[in-house]
């Protein structure tokens, strides 16, 4: 198969990357299946991207024909077999976890066909953790997308230990064919290409926090001002979710044994008392208040 055989793409996860990556897709005229637990969880995730589409229209970007006929092309599916069965290509974008993601693709394999390629939007696990739950590791691979997926134009497409040389590149071509831009890891690590650098500069940052050297609030100001960055590591981390960096570094520490991958005091404080970041309302940041303000310990 080459990715002009693809005609029906699958995405598994309709929450804000699920739903945009399937979106992204469907504007780019694919037929797309959007699958996730209930009826209410996928209407939620359309609900987002109708939202982000009509402020195309609004800005003249694409008429009201054109977005009625992206959003037709997608299919609200909630029984995953039924959407794996007509898939070319499944794209992965659930909880960030090994289990769950390895049972999902045991399932999608018992349900795809046998042509069909499946990637996950893992940003820290690796694609040969996943791929032996299923009878078809050369057919696996990470497909990395960065959030919004509407917006940010880069896909980390990364070749696990027996992902064909195909199963790449088709991953690679689609990429391109949906308006995005793919990089290529030929080896897998963890945190890939892109988080291994935020990564580290995130541990800088948390150890400057804890050494009492600076506040959040001001590293952020540094970083944001002295490198002219639009983000600090902790905006960042709020923006993305505190709770996904926090199971991250958990899965990576598990490969790694290396404490230093361990969740810093600060970053797990928060996510125990439930303050995740934008999408609750306060993290590092309270967004109750314009403009957000820092947050005690």
């Amino acid at each position: 198969m080459t990715a002009n055989d693809i005609k029906r793409i699958l995405v598994v996860g309709a929450g804000q990357m699920g739903s945009q990556i399937a979106m992204q897709a469907a504007l780019h005229g694919y037929s797309v299946s959007l699958n996730d637990l209930s009826m209410e969880l996928l209407d939620k995730g359309m609900k987002g991207n109708r939202a982000q589409l009509e402020k195309r229209v609004a800005r003249g970007q694409m008429t009201p024909a054109q977005m009625a006929e992206a959003i037709g092309r997608v299919t609200l599916e909630p029984d995953l077999e039924k959407g794996a069965r007509q898939a070319d290509v499944v794209v992965e974008a659930i909880v960030e976890r090994l289990e769950p993601k390895r049972e999902c693709f045991a399932r999608l394999d018992r349900a795809c066909p046998p042509h069909a390629v499946l990637a996950t939007n893992s940003s820290t696990l690796m694609i040969s953790q996943i791929a032996s739950a299923t009878k078809r590791p050369d057919k696996c691979a990470n497909m990395h997308w960065f959030f919004p997926p509407l917006v940010m134009r880069l896909v980390e497409v990364v070749k696990g230990r027996e992902t064909s040389e195909e199963t790449v590149e088709l991953i690679a071509e689609l990429t391109r064919k949906i308006g995005r831009e793919p990089v290529i890891l030929r080896k897998e690590l963890p945190g890939f290409l892109v988080n291994r650098i935020l990564r580290a500069q995130a541990r800088e940052a948390y150890y400057l926090l804890e050494e009492g050297v600076a506040s959040f609030a001001d590293i952020d100001k540094a970083v944001e001002l002295g490198l002219n960055h639009p983000m600090g590591p902790f905006r960042l981390s709020d923006f993305s979710g505190l709770d996904v960096g926090y199971n991250a570094r958990l899965e990576t520490y598990e490969v790694t044994k290396d404490p230093k991958d361990l969740p810093p005091k600060a970053l797990e404080k928060r996510v125990k008392r439930g303050d995740l970041g934008r999408k609750t309302g306060r993290g590092f940041y309270d967004y109750s208040t314009t403009p957000p303000t820092p947050t005690p310990d």
